[in-house]
């Protein structure tokens, strides 16, 4: 309302004064001019314009006043908005400070998770190929201790073999000599008695005579021949020897001696004629 009268006092900017003048002068002018034509044109009556004189008037003191306040008002309406201009720049400003301090925090954040993420990573990795490395060992280490127990348990059964196989040719060995002495005496008995049994001896023949022969044989007992190794000093007596052993002669048993028995013991062969039961 206030605002709507000030237009009425103030208009166009000039003064309320101004325009009452002007609006009385306007109305004077219409009426003279409107007489003027209602009038007889035979009567022609100069009529001398009344002179209005407007004079310009100090503005009111309560206009003035309110004036001055909507004055003081918009520019104080102006300045608020001014500072509330700035205001709103300087918490815009102040936002988009946080946000890129919130942003440049979050980056770093990220950047450190991702940081410590990797770093996990490395480290379960590390952890795993630790782990991988001893199970290996530990699986390396079983697999020696089990190559060193096998090994230990093949060197003893090696060495239990080689003491049954020692011990085995041992036995083997000790029969065998027992086997071989007994073929060997058995044979030399035999051919012993088929000797003996074909000396004739001669009427020379004394108590204590010596005689030793030596005989070559081959293993089917064939004899090869005969020698006087020692004599007894007594031609007849020495005849009668090598007669005796001709004629034993060949000596079949032998053949069923193995030939390294034979090769030993008979192959060469020494007999011994000495009479002990004459009587002189």
């Amino acid at each position: 309302m206030s605002e709507t009268t000030n237009n009425l006092i103030i208009y166009n900017g000039y003064p309320l004064s101004v325009v009452v003048a002007v609006t009385i002068h306007s109305l004077l002018l219409a009426g003279l001019l409107y007489f003027q034509v209602g009038s007889r044109t035979e009567v022609l009556e100069l009529v001398q314009p009344t002179v209005i004189k407007a004079l310009f008037i100090d503005e009111n003191p309560q206009v003035k006043n309110e004036r001055q306040r909507i004055e003081r008002r918009d520019q104080q309406v102006a300045r608020d908005r001014e500072r509330q201009q700035e205001r709103d720049a300087e918490a815009e400003r102040q936002r988009q400070e946080q946000a890129r301090a919130q942003e440049q925090e979050r980056a770093q954040r990220e950047e450190r998770d991702r940081s410590a993420l990797v770093e996990r990573q490395e480290q379960d990795r590390l952890r795993a190929e630790a782990e991988i490395q001893q199970r290996e060992r530990e699986l390396e280490d079983e697999a020696r201790r089990r190559r060193e127990l096998a090994e230990t348990d093949r060197q003893q059964e090696v060495q239990d073999r080689a003491r049954e196989q020692a011990k085995a040719a041992e036995e083997a060995s000790a029969e065998g000599a027992r086997t071989e002495f007994e073929l060997v005496q058995s044979a030399t008995a035999i051919i012993q008695q088929a000797v003996q049994s074909s000396w004739s001896r001669p009427p020379s023949a004394r108590n204590g005579m010596r005689a030793i022969l030596q005989i070559r044989m081959l293993p089917t007992g064939e004899l090869i021949d005969a020698t006087i190794t020692q004599s007894s000093g007594d031609p007849a007596f020495d005849r009668s020897a090598e007669n005796a052993v001709y004629r034993a002669a060949p000596f079949r048993e032998l053949q069923s001696l193995p030939t390294n028995v034979f090769t030993a013991n008979f192959r060469t062969l020494s007999l011994i004629f000495q009479p002990e039961d004459l009587l002189n």
